[in-house]
């Protein structure tokens, strides 16, 4: 990491020398625009609108719009005479408990590490901001601006999040608000079990960017010149659902039967998916016993052929048998006997 920002953490009377360092990256993939007959880049000229001319960037001021289509010019020197902290400091306010802190006015977040001989007072201020449970309010000056931001402890290093204002956040105003809209205990009861059968511990690396993954594949698939295979299209999303309660029902037993647990209560009220199940189990139980009159019947059609077999067979075996002393007593007749 390359460091953005050099000064110091003012805590009290002591000075504590830090870097700055970007805490977050995006990885989205950049593209850029190219005349798509020779793919030949794009190029944007700065051209002043009054006399057409090409400007470079240090003939290029900041304007202000009033309005009318005039425009006050500041400089350099304007910006100089401003109320601004010194660039070079990071002001402890005061330390406020974590949870007050709104997490909407959290805007970019930073890594601090000490510099020189500043060591020892960032590793005393990083133990006694973790064991006070506290983040620490800071006014910093970045990229000519002054910003409130927070001061915590990740992971063993200070951690500077730049926060908006309280003006810079937008106040909702949706008619939905004001409007007097009832929630049934039930429902409010089913969508808290519905929660509960969800609830679990947020692990980060278990979600992944599906989009950017695919992108990516197409690109690749592209430079190496081979097809792309569309991956797997995602299951349709439900249509809105016309009973609230049914909804809720069956959303909490999917999720049950995610994780491999019982649906509560045992055999209650039917949802959708337990009726479909119901009806399944219903289908192969009227095969079953089908199946078996089939095979019993077949069984029972089998057994008297095979008796009448065995039966025409034994008077065969009786004709043998009678055959088989009658040639025995041909054989001794026809023998001559001896003369003495």
């Amino acid at each position: 990491m390359r460091a953005i920002w050099k000064g110091a953490v003012s805590f009290g009377l002591v000075s504590i020398g830090v870097k700055v360092y970007s805490a977050t990256e995006e990885k989205d993939i950049r593209f850029h625009q190219v005349h798509r007959e020779d793919g030949g880049r794009i190029r944007y000229k700065r051209t002043c609108s009054v006399c057409g001319e090409e400007v470079t960037y240090d003939d290029i001021a900041k304007g202000y719009d009033i309005g009318g289509g005039e425009m006050v010019i500041l400089t350099d020197e304007d910006f100089a005479e401003l109320p601004l902290t010194t660039s070079h400091a990071i002001d402890v306010l005061e330390f406020v408990p974590a949870e007050q802190v709104d997490p909407i006015l959290y805007n970019k977040a930073y890594f601090l590490e000490p510099e020189g001989t500043a060591t020892k007072p960032y590793v005393l201020l990083r133990d006694a901001l973790a064991d006070s449970e506290r983040v620490a309010i800071v006014k910093v000056a970045l990229r000519q601006r002054e910003q409130l931001a927070t001061l915590r402890v990740r992971e063993g290093v200070l951690l500077l999040n730049t926060m908006l204002w309280p003006d810079e956040v937008r106040q909702p105003d949706f008619g939905f608000l004001d409007e007097d809209l009832k929630v049934r205990p039930p429902e409010l009861a089913m969508a808290s079990s519905l929660i509960d059968s969800m609830a679990g511990e947020f692990e980060p690396d278990a979600f992944t960017d599906d989009y950017r993954a695919a992108l990516q594949e197409v690109i690749d698939a592209k430079v190496e010149g081979r097809e792309v295979v569309q991956p797997e299209e995602e299951e349709a999303a439900p249509a809105a659902a016309v009973d609230l309660m049914a909804a809720l029902k069956a959303s909490v037993e999917r999720a049950r039967a995610a994780r491999g647990e019982a649906p509560e209560g045992g055999a209650g009220e039917p949802t959708p998916i337990s009726a479909a199940r119901s009806a399944q189990k219903a289908a192969k139980a009227t095969k079953a016993p089908a199946k078996k009159a089939a095979e019993k019947k077949a069984t029972a059609k089998k057994a008297p052929a095979k008796k009448a077999a065995e039966k025409k067979a034994e008077p065969a075996k009786k004709t043998a048998a009678k055959k088989a002393p009658a040639k025995k007593a041909a054989e001794k007749k026809a023998v001559p006997r001896k003369t003495a």
